[in-house]
């Protein structure tokens, strides 16, 4: 199964500056606990955000590279055709981590979204689909109101009621 996994502010906002909007750990342990033992694929910024450059440890991590590049820490591939092919021998969950742009490529072949709702305004410059607005997903799942770090956050899962197949 193919998911995305996401924090949003409460304008569908996801980051700034190649970054996070927010540091919460309680966000940051559900995606842990989420996509531990699993297939993480993303683009390559999203990769190149993370602790010097480092693949997630604990997990196969699959990276949509510029063509010239590539490493033997993770798996690169160049096109989303070569992607496909490598998320075909996955026998584990496969999470969509960002960023922007191939969040809005893979979205139509998640089958669900796991989205942090963060009940804050975080000054993002990119954002992902609001998806309480597409037609082809339902919220099939909200956990109560949680305050931690200083943010009021809800864990929702919407489920996508048409999505492509690959």
């Amino acid at each position: 199964m193919i998911r995305a996994i996401v924090a949003v502010d409460r304008h569908w906002g996801i980051g700034k500056k190649n970054g996070l909007l927010f540091s919460i750990p309680a966000d940051m342990q559900f995606f842990k606990e989420k996509t531990l033992g699993t297939t993480v694929c993303m683009g390559y910024n999203t990769l190149l955000s993370f602790p010097g450059g480092r693949p997630l440890k604990d997990r196969k991590n699959i990276v949509l590279c510029p063509t010239e590049i590539e490493r033997d820490d993770l798996t690169c591939v160049h096109t989303l055709e070569d992607l496909f092919k490598e998320l075909d021998k996955c026998d584990d969950d496969v999470f969509v981590i960002g960023g922007a742009m191939f969040y809005k490529t893979m979205l139509p072949y998640c089958e669900e979204v796991l989205v942090t709702k963060v009940d804050a305004d975080g000054e993002a410059e990119v954002f992902y689909e609001n998806l309480d607005e597409n037609v082809n997903f339902e919220c099939v799942e909200e956990s109560d109101s949680v305050t931690t770090n200083g943010y009021e956050i809800k864990f929702t899962t919407y489920k996508n009621l048409a999505p492509k197949r690959a």
